[in-house]
């Protein structure tokens, strides 16, 4: 269980210190308009999903509680 709790921690971590850089997540979308046999029309759209640095502080913090506590020794 500990080792869940770290590798958890660490995937926390990571993430909030992504989220803190970037502030969001952009993503390219795709659409068949046309699909007539062998004659295909695609629309791309960038779509920016924004992210709060409240939560990459929230997911930064629980992270370093998840992976100070998979990392203790038992007495």
């Amino acid at each position: 269980m500990k080792a869940t709790m770290l590798i958890i921690g660490i995937v926390l971590v990571v993430l909030g210190v992504v989220i803190l850089a970037y502030h969001g997540v952009t993503l390219t979308v795709s659409r068949k308009i046309i699909d007539i046999g062998p004659l295909q029309a695609t629309f791309a759209r960038r779509e920016n999903i924004p992210l709060s640095p409240v939560v990459g502080g929230v997911a930064l913090a629980g992270g370093v509680v998840l992976v100070i506590m998979g990392a203790k020794k038992r007495r």
